[in-house]
């Protein structure tokens, strides 16, 4: 991981005489008429450009130059992208229950990637970012110098800092670390939740701090940002409310308003899957403030849990929810927008952060009072308290018409009885267990099957070979490896079946 980090900032730098160059040709002016000072030494570069530092007017500046022909090269690259990502959309198996657009992931990635190698959309994005911060102190983002600022060349203030992970030269700073983590998560969840726009790609290259206001967080390269639509923002906060009041029912409904969750005829499964793993939350937090309580007593910590013992309880909870798992794997109620990809990668880049500079860095625990906050903010905002009357009102509403229509519909449950007591009506009784063991006889089945077609195959083509007819011999032996490789594919599918088996059982 250590080896993987140092890519993330130190890509080797093109000629500097190519980069004068370019923001010569781009600013219409030699770098000594514009500038008073030019370092032609980059103090960084990436992958989609280098930055030089500059004195303009005065002021320390930072001139990012974007590396050329990067244009061509991106079309060349995600054309041949698309075509893996069509090839993934047909194969894709989906055994986890969600049915992910692949060519969809695609387009968001295409279009991010092509809004980063353009220096006035970066700019924008930076101004929109420091706008939504003004008011916090804890972050910094760079001024931009628009006069000096094309598609290819962005002039930004200079704000040195030392990267997130250098924890050595964090410590000389006397910045608290475990404060920087909280900032860091805190930061995002405002992104998100508040704002709709948050920065995409928040590797240590990208966040510095320095010791203004007892540690700030600094941001750089604003060219891959995310938005979020106002439907599924505020279908986040409905789910943050949801786990923060362990109710697994506003949880689904409010996936379903995001378009996650597409409601299909039985939801139990989904239900129960859901109402689990919000117990399974809450007996982890417990957990955490019990092992904090011991650690604050003892002075120590606690032993950490062996690879089998973590495997072990891994077993404990797919054989609690197991058949769950697979009738949702089964139905594939779940659409993820791609817009989450982005999502998820940055909060799993702030996850190595966070424990990067705490050992005992727990998203989950920042992420609490942070909710209670919005909880605390929501219910005595105005907009929020009409919104919680009308569904009051509603759910009254439908209470009262109910009220007038129970005999109407007493009588419509007596009519479907007696269907079924006639034999005019079936009813479907759903057993996951019955449905995997068929789907694994239908599975042996086909293997056997195919086995019977190859060695009927390869007995046919030595026979019409012995007897030198070739041409129709080739055939047959072309059929049979056909087979035969069908037969490996079953039989794979087969053992794949009977792993699931032993998970969901407990037996594996």
């Amino acid at each position: 991981m250590e080896l993987l980090s140092l890519m993330q900032d130190q890509v080797p730098p093109f000629p500097s005489e190519t980069a004068v160059k370019i923001v010569e040709e781009e600013l219409g002016a030699s770098v000594n008429e514009i500038f008073d000072r030019f370092d032609f030494e980059p103090i960084a570069a990436a992958s989609l450009g280098q930055v030089h530092r500059a004195r303009l007017n005065g002021q320390e500046v930072v001139i990012k130059v974007q590396r050329p022909g990067l244009k061509e090269l991106f079309d060349i690259d995600l054309k041949n992208l698309r075509v893996i990502a069509e090839y993934l959309q047909k194969v894709d198996p989906k055994s986890d229950g969600a049915k992910r657009d692949w060519v969809a992931i695609y387009d968001e990635c295409a279009s991010v990637l092509y809004q980063e190698i353009d220096y006035t959309k970066e700019a924008f994005n930076a101004e929109k970012f420091a706008e939504n911060f003004k008011k916090l102190d804890y972050v910094k983002v760079p001024e931009v110098h628009w006069k000096y600022t094309t598609p290819q060349v962005l002039t930004m203030e200079y704000v040195p800092g030392i990267k997130i992970n250098r924890i050595q030269q964090l410590d000389k700073l006397g910045v608290d670390r475990k404060r920087l983590g909280r900032y860091a998560v805190e930061s995002y969840l405002e992104q998100i939740l508040s704002h709709g726009f948050f920065h995409a790609d928040p590797h240590p290259g990208n966040i510095a701090v320095d010791d203004v206001n007892g540690g700030r967080l600094i941001f750089y390269d604003f060219g891959m940002m995310g938005s979020i639509s106002p439907n599924i923002r505020e279908g986040l906060l409905e789910v943050f409310y949801g786990v923060y009041e362990k109710d697994p029912d506003k949880v689904l409904q409010a996936m379903v308003q995001m378009g996650v969750l597409v409601p299909t005829g039985d939801m139990t499964a989904v239900r129960r899957t859901a109402q689990f793993f919000l117990n399974s939350f809450q007996e982890r937090l417990a957990a955490q403030r019990k092992e904090r309580e011991m650690t604050t007593a003892e002075l120590g910590f606690k032993k950490q849990l062996t690879k089998e013992e973590k495997f072990e309880k891994k077993k404990q909870r797919l054989a609690a929810i197991g058949e769950d798992l697979l009738a949702i794997a089964a139905d594939q109620p779940f659409r993820f927008p791609a817009t989450f990809t982005f999502v998820v990668r940055a909060f799993s880049v702030l996850d190595g952060i966070g424990k990067g500079l705490d050992p005992r860095f727990d998203i989950t625990e920042i992420a609490k009072p942070y909710a209670r906050e919005l909880l605390r903010f929501n219910e005595a905002g105005v907009e929020v308290v009409v919104k919680d009357a009308k569904k009051r009102w509603e759910r009254q509403s439908r209470a009262f018409y109910n009220l007038f229509r129970q005999p109407d519909r007493v009588e419509k449950l007596a009519q479907i009885i007696e269907r079924l007591e006639q034999g005019d009506l079936k009813l479907r009784v759903r057993t996951l267990e019955s449905e995997r063991a068929f789907q694994r006889v239908a599975a042996v089945q086909k293997t056997i099957g195919y086995g019977i077609a190859a060695g009927s195959l390869a007995n046919l083509a030595t026979m019409l070979y012995f007897n030198s007819i070739r041409g129709p011999a080739t055939i047959a032996y072309s059929l049979c490896a056909f087979f035969g490789l069908q037969v490996l594919v079953s039989l794979i599918k087969v053992k794949k079946l009977d792993r699931q088996e032993r998970l969901i059982t407990g037996t594996a």
